[in-house]
């Protein structure tokens, strides 16, 4: 099983006022201090309804930096309604909210969008896919997954894993580059965009499916980095591995700055070596290929 998820962080309408304004709380790890000013999508049953996350104007803000952070249940969205009758026939409570925001290219290899986390997960395990079609011989079946709720909990991942019910997972998700000022090495690690993508150690993370990993990226020269996950990886990998009785899985990260904003940063060429790695790992499975812990 390959798995991306398709799902972004976002808000879901909390309250509609007398006024026609959309109070919102978060679904997922959205930042706040990143929202006001933005404009967004209210997803109604009617159709997509435009707004904006209204913002102080800076002349009516205190001088306190302090005073100025901004709570989650005082952002509003503004869909230019006059009234909470005429806010309701476009959208209700609960309706999900995401950016309105597209992707554009930075430089000559690096793109910038929101939602990178995950949609580049879907696309990588639908090419591994297409490549693994393309073998003339295939000791393997392949299953690309497309989960939902992954931001809020997990859920598809493991519902998907229980009921496929793998010999394997491999798991693509972003993983935090940290080649910008913001970032320590020491705290954080350092991976870089443009050094191939992320394999990640420890917890969840199947130590031969890691190796097996490393050694066909090794063997066809695929550029990858190193992480750690010490306790959990926060990805689908936490949920499927718990499967049956246990999945063995394994973590392939695409490198990306700025996670959980609507500017996310990545390399096109980390981006087509997740699906070369994986497809070239799938390639190389032996029948019955063994996936046991040799215990010293």
């Amino acid at each position: 099983m390959v798995v991306g998820h398709a799902d972004e962080i976002g808000y879901q309408v909390q309250h509609i006022s007398r006024e026609g304004f959309l109070y919102i709380v978060r679904v997922g790890g959205t930042d706040v201090a990143l929202a006001r000013g933005h404009r967004v999508i209210v997803h109604g049953a009617k159709g997509p309804v435009t707004g904006v996350i209204g913002s102080v104007p800076i002349h009516f803000q205190t001088s306190k930096g302090e005073e100025n952070a901004v709570k989650i249940h005082e952002l509003f969205v503004d869909i230019g309604a006059r009234s909470k009758s005429e806010a309701e026939k476009r959208v209700r409570v609960g309706d999900p909210i995401t950016f309105k925001i597209s992707w554009d290219k930075l430089g000559d290899d690096l793109y910038t969008a929101r939602a990178a986390d995950n949609r580049i997960g879907i696309f990588a395990a639908a090419e591994t896919l297409r490549l693994c079609s393309q073998l003339k011989k295939l000791n393997a079946c392949v299953i690309a997954v497309s989960t939902i709720q992954e931001e809020n909990g997990l859920y598809g991942a493991g519902m998907a894993g229980y009921a496929l019910q793998p010999d394997a997972a491999l798991v693509v998700d972003v993983g935090h580059a940290t080649d910008t000022p913001a970032c320590d090495f020491k705290k954080h690690g350092e991976i870089h965009l443009g050094k191939g993508p992320i394999i990640s150690r420890g917890s969840v993370n199947h130590p031969v499916l890691v190796e097996k990993l490393l050694k066909t990226a090794e063997k066809r020269k695929i550029p990858c980095q190193l992480s750690t996950d010490p306790r959990f990886s926060g990805t689908d990998a936490d949920a499927i591995f718990v499967q049956r009785g246990g999945i063995p899985c394994a973590v392939i990260s695409l490198p990306n700055r700025y996670m959980h904003s609507t500017v996310e940063v990545f390399h096109a060429g980390d981006l087509e070596a997740i699906a070369q790695l994986a497809g070239n790992f799938i390639a190389g499975l032996a029948v019955n290929e063994g996936l046991q812990v040799r215990i010293r």
